[in-house]
């Protein structure tokens, strides 16, 4: 399965994704739960393919530039959403467990339901 398109928001209501199973098309290992995805597969296509190109490029803004017949200057801003990008990742992440906790906090849902919310993060 091609993962050029993927995101992490639901196609139909737009929550997150979560990957529940992996399995092994040789020997059928199989592993299911909550697994998280890497930091990398959270960014949207465009960040993940203009991080592949930079890779590719062996790092060179300005082969990056020249590849998408783009200036510098723009080749180095793209760079700096996609850090940004990356960073919001970690803050989504450290909203969501201070939300859980003012649930917590205020009697909203039991100990038990904010450990198992938290563990998910």
């Amino acid at each position: 399965m091609a993962y050029d398109n993927f995101s992490d928001k639901c196609r139909n209501c737009g929550s997150e994704m979560h990957i529940v199973s992996m399995q092994c098309p040789e020997c059928e290992l199989k592993l299911e739960g909550a697994l998280s995805l890497p930091r990398l597969a959270r960014l949207s296509p465009d960040d993940r393919q203009f991080i592949e190109l930079f890779v590719l490029s062996g790092g060179s803004l300005k082969e990056v530039g020249k590849i998408l017949g783009i200036s510098y200057p723009t080749v180095r801003n793209r760079l700096d959403c996609v850090i940004k990008n990356l960073k919001g990742l970690d803050k989504n992440v450290e909203e969501q467990r201070m939300a859980i906790l003012e649930q917590l906090k205020n009697k909203e849902i039991t100990s038990d339901k904010a450990l198992s919310l938290l563990k998910k993060l």
